[in-house]
């Protein structure tokens, strides 16, 4: 069993990776880009049995900062 933990940081935190992509996309040629925001993707692999409730608690402990960042979980079988 796996799942895939995909954090970005909240609306409204300045994203200043997400910037510098959108900046050098402009410089490159590519117009009409207006925003982008950059994130991770987090994939485990977990033993049969573990509860999406117990990959939540791993985000809330550890794999987001949850003052900035919020997480969606996405179980994969």
């Amino acid at each position: 069993m796996k799942a895939r933990v995909h954090v970005m940081l909240k609306t409204g935190v300045l994203d200043p990776q997400g910037e510098a992509v959108r900046h050098s996309l402009g410089a490159m040629g590519f117009e009409g880009v207006g925003a982008v925001r950059q994130g991770k993707i987090i994939e485990l692999d977990l033993a049969d049995g573990t509860t999406e409730a117990t990959v939540a608690e791993m985000c809330e402990k550890l794999l987001a900062n949850t003052v900035i960042e919020s997480y969606q979980i996405e179980m994969v079988a």
